[in-house]
C-alpha cells in the first residue's frame, strides 16, 4: 500500500504517516492551495477505504483522518509493539529451525522459506541474502550433499546467488 500511495502522489503517503494537511481558512475563504490540500486528504482516505473489504472498512469507518485509519489497520494486523515482538520471535524460531521436509520439493521448501523471511521483513527484521542462502543449504538433507558441494564450488555464496533454489542445481 505504501508504494501504491507513493506512486499516485508521494504527499498522500505523508498524509497517512503524519496526518492531514492543515487548512486554517474558513470554507468560504479557501484558496486553490487549500482546496488542493483538502482534496489530497480526502483522496488518501478514499484510497484506503477502497482497498478494504467490508469487514475491514467497518473497523475504520468512524476514523476522521487517513492517519487514524492507517494506525487502526496497523494495530489490527501487526498488533501492538509487544505483539509485534512476539510475532518476530515466532518467525525467528521458524527461521532458525528451518529444515527441508521429507517428500518436499525444492520449490515447496523455498516457498515456505520465503514465507518466513517475508513475514520477518514485514515486521522490520531481515537477513542478508548470503546468510539466507547458507541457511537454505544447511537445511537440505544429506542426500543433497553432492549437489550442495557443486553449488558451493560454482557460486560465490557471499553474493547470495539464489538462482539454483528456484531452478534447481
Amino acid at each position: 500500500m505504501e508504494f501504491f500511495l507513493q506512486g499516485l502522489d508521494y504527499q498522500m503517503w505523508s498524509i497517512i504517516q503524519e496526518g492531514d494537511l492543515l487548512v486554517t481558512n474558513e470554507k468560504d475563504k479557501w484558496t486553490e492551495d487549500d482546496k488542493k490540500k483538502i482534496s489530497l486528504n480526502c483522496k488518501a482516505k478514499s484510497i484506503l477505504c477502497c482497498a478494504l473489504s467490508k469487514k475491514e472498512f467497518n473497523r475504520i469507518s468512524t476514523c476522521k483522518s487517513a492517519m487514524e485509519m492507517w494506525e487502526k489497520l496497523r494495530i489490527t494486523y501487526e498488533g501492538t509493539d509487544k505483539v509485534k515482538e512476539t510475532r518476530i520471535d515466532i518467525f525467528v524460531t521458524q527461521y532458525e529451525r528451518f529444515q527441508m521436509q521429507p517428500g518436499e520439493s525444492i520449490t515447496q521448501m523455498y516457498s515456505r522459506f520465503t514465507d518466513i523471511t517475508n513475514g520477518l521483513a514485514g515486521l522490520g527484521k531481515s537477513y542478508e541474502m548470503g546468510d539466507m542462502v547458507r541457511k537454505i543449504i544447511r537445511s537440505l538433507p544429506a542426500s543433497w550433499t553432492p549437489k550442495v558441494t557443486a553449488i558451493e564450488e560454482a557460486n560465490d555464496l557471499e553474493i547470495g546467488e539464489t538462482h539454483w533454489v528456484t531452478n534447481g542445481p
